[in-house]
């Protein structure tokens, strides 16, 4: 997706934020490598509620499809 015509895309915030995807892993992953199946689903589990719990008092929308992403990650395992 690009801001305008020429311009930059425009990062996605969502599902790949530039400050997750530094140094050429991207954070989910390496922490998707330091826990078990059983870990990593919980971890999902518990920002999709973070993320669903704070959606009217800080994110909004953003925060809602943050907690979608998350879950979408479980069903993925």
């Amino acid at each position: 997706m690009l801001n305008g015509e020429g311009a930059e895309p425009a990062e996605d915030v969502v599902n790949h934020p530039a400050h997750y995807t530094k140094g050429g892993i991207e954070c989910i992953d390496a922490i998707r490598s330091a826990l078990t199946p059983e870990e990593f689903r919980g971890y999902c589990k518990g920002n999709a509620i973070k993320y669903s719990w704070r959606e009217r008092h800080k994110g909004g929308n953003e925060d809602l499809k943050k907690a979608s992403w998350y879950l979408t990650k479980i069903s993925e395992e």
